[in-house]
């Protein structure tokens, strides 16, 4: 299982720790460490790393867990100051950066699918490499607190909204290329609910089933957008990402 931050995977080796190292596969086929010292070293890495050659930061995803970042206030943000918005490229270059690193995450599984204690969810291991991926994506924004407006104007945020927070997932994997809000999801793919996928959209809110796993901000008075329990589909529009 992964934890709340992004979680980088060094690949061969042993620890110089003296104890046993953990592997596993990825989704290449490749054996990855898991051993706790080296992925400590790695994420302190990713930290620590230096501007790229075009003066920006290593794209990668450091979710926020619930208090580290107050949630703002539902109301209309301001147009003046504040943080610029990222322009089109800067989210197609993050969603690259991202889309590699979720490679590089060892498929995490179970009989069926689950909410763990970290507030993580693990998927069937009889899912479709994609719904896996989704669900790791998911997992990596599911305890970051809810902000009006989060996820829609950055890919990286410090809290994500409804829309924000499937939008997410769903491009995260390819299945989107921007951002989309509420009303905009309830023309998304095709009509009616799907195999392993259900987007649930309507003028104000929009969350979606994976596995069998309610996605939704709605739950994070729980701590986690992750949820076991259903919720009632009345007046949402049922959407879900053709083939899935």
């Amino acid at each position: 299982m992964f934890g709340g931050g992004a979680f980088i995977l060094l690949r061969g080796g042993g620890s110089d720790t003296g104890g046993a190292a953990t592997s596993a596969k990825s989704s290449s086929g490749e054996e990855v460490n898991l051993d706790p010292a080296l992925l400590s070293r790695a994420r302190k890495s990713v930290k620590s790393a230096g501007s790229t050659s075009d003066g920006s930061h290593p794209q990668v995803v450091v979710p926020l867990t619930p208090g580290e970042a107050p949630a703002l206030p539902e109301k209309q943000p301001s147009s003046k100051g504040g943080a610029r918005a990222q322009t089109d490229a800067q989210i197609r270059a993050d969603l690259a950066t991202f889309r590699s690193y979720l490679s590089t995450i060892p498929p995490t599984t179970g009989k069926r699918a689950e909410v763990i204690s970290s507030g993580e969810a693990a998927a069937p291991f009889n899912a479709p490499p994609i719904v896996i991926q989704i669900v790791q994506a998911a997992n990596e924004i599911a305890r970051t607190p809810y902000r009006w407006g989060g996820g829609h104007s950055a890919w990286r945020d410090k809290g994500y909204d409804c829309s924000g927070s499937v939008s997410f997932a769903l491009a995260a994997v390819g299945l989107l290329n921007s951002p989309l809000d509420s009303t905009a999801f309830e023309k998304y793919g095709a009509a009616g609910p799907g195999r392993w996928v259900t987007i649930y959209a309507n003028a104000t809110h929009a969350w979606m089933t994976v596995a069998g796993l309610r996605f939704d901000t709605g739950g994070l008075s729980r701590g986690t957008r992750w949820q076991s329990a259903p919720r009632s589909t009345a007046g949402f529009v049922a959407r879900h990402p053709p083939g899935l």
